[in-house]
């Protein structure tokens, strides 16, 4: 059964994640903060173990998609957008080869 306990922390974490990732930008964290707190007042009373353990899914999936895939972009005049990367999203880029190199046979 989800604990009271699992759902404080989910929902910790979602606020956490939406600081982090709309960082410095006071309409989307508080878009986020409502959107976030409205979810889970809407579901408080939900009592069916296998609907609280679907939404606490949900709720987890959206924290990761923040957390791995939203990036913050800035308008820094009429024609341009400077995009702002968190660390966890950067990652090793791979370079592409269009042909594969030969290993050395010995």
């Amino acid at each position: 059964m989800a604990s009271r306990r699992q759902v404080l922390k989910l929902f910790k974490s979602l606020h956490r994640t939406r600081q982090e990732v709309f960082k410095n930008d006071t309409r989307a964290l508080e878009a986020a903060r409502q959107k976030i707190n409205e979810e889970f007042k809407n579901h408080q009373d939900e009592t069916s173990e296998e609907k609280i353990n679907e939404l606490l899914k949900i709720a987890s999936d959206v924290e990761v998609i923040l957390r791995t895939s939203v990036i913050q972009a800035v308008h820094t005049d009429s024609n341009r957008i400077v995009l702002v990367p968190r660390k966890d999203l950067l990652q090793d880029n791979t370079p592409y080869f269009d042909k594969p190199t030969k290993k050395h046979e010995s």
